[in-house]
């Protein structure tokens, strides 16, 4: 983990409730594709944890979702602003296993993260597949992006306004795939694990008070124990994980 005073340099609405945050300053404590970052945020206690969506020397990108007081006021922040924000948090994804045909599944605020790891993957030639989950046509975003770096881009709608109507497993049983990856809230975990036909990661999003292992506040259990979702994940493997029977 380390501490960085980075610069805005862009922060803009790209779909409804959704900015893309562009910084500049030093990334080298970010190291794999699904890390995250803890923003300070003035007036706020807690710090606010963000999925990277892409970085290089010098650039961090971040997307993310007004939905409360933290990110009302990271939407008003202006080019030149600094930012204190520890760096280089979580494990990321790992793409040893992921054979030739990889797939990335994102819902909502969990598209981001697979950005980066698409970028990766291309760049190991890897034929790509990425599904984006939304639930309207005015909530998607990142289409075009991924389509530029060479991906097979599928999107879906709960209410069909946009791309396939319904939900990212029907795009996903019928689709062949090497491995999957993929980000984005529980409940579509469960859906994909319901069909899922390969080993594969998920990164899960969770509630954090600390973002760095000390509160034991964001945790799953897994066949290993508990494990911190801030420090042990955000990324887990599909066969450690032990999925709690939901009442």
């Amino acid at each position: 983990m380390t501490q960085v005073f980075y610069t805005v340099e862009i922060n803009e609405k790209i779909a409804k409730n959704v900015y893309k945050l562009v910084l500049m300053g030093d990334t080298s404590a970010i190291t794999a594709p699904g890390q995250f970052v803890n923003f300070k945020v003035e007036g706020c206690y807690l710090r606010r944890p963000i999925s990277v969506c892409a970085y290089d020397e010098g650039t961090l990108t971040v997307i993310y979702k007004v939905v409360g007081q933290g990110t009302e006021i990271m939407a008003e922040w202006k080019k030149g602003c600094k930012v204190d924000t520890l760096v280089g948090l979580g494990n990321g994804y790992d793409l040893s296993d992921c054979g030739e045909k990889p797939l990335l599944i994102g819902g909502g605020v969990g598209v981001p993260p697979m950005y980066q790891l698409c970028r990766k993957l291309r760049e190991a030639g890897k034929d790509v597949q990425v599904i984006l989950g939304f639930g309207t046509k005015d909530e998607v975003f990142y289409e075009d992006e991924f389509k530029a770096l060479g991906a097979q881009v599928y999107v879906t709608t709960a209410d069909g306004s946009y791309g396939t109507r319904g939900f990212v497993t029907d795009v996903m049983k019928d689709l062949d795939y090497s491995y999957f990856y993929t980000c984005g809230p529980e409940p579509m975990f469960r859906a994909i694990e319901k069909i899922a036909k390969t080993s594969g990661q998920y990164s899960f999003e969770e509630r954090m008070g600390c973002g760095f292992g000390a509160c034991m506040g964001c945790s799953c259990k897994t066949l290993y124990g508990n494990k911190r979702i801030c420090v042990d994940g955000p990324v887990l493997r599909r066969e450690e994980i032990i999925w709690q029977t939901q009442e």
